[in-house]
């Protein structure tokens, strides 16, 4: 409680947060695949990883990987 109050989440949202900004920099700046950024913050399937991220930037990994606007 005293996290979410602090933060303004709770602290299983503001890890997830935190790993897309991850691996939201590592899909634009490196050459890695989504599968290795994925399997790199832990997701054990493309599919859950593309869930997630999905659900916090909007778009799938691949989408943001390919468009220089977002």
């Amino acid at each position: 409680a005293l996290f979410k109050t602090c933060m303004g989440v709770a602290p299983v949202e503001y890890a997830t947060r935190w790993r897309m900004r991850v691996a939201a920099f590592r899909l634009r700046n490196g050459r890695d695949t989504v599968a290795t950024v994925a399997a790199s913050l832990g997701y054990l399937s493309d599919a859950a990883f593309g869930a997630a991220f999905r659900r916090v930037h909007g778009i799938s990994p691949g989408q943001y990987r390919r468009d220089p606007l977002l």
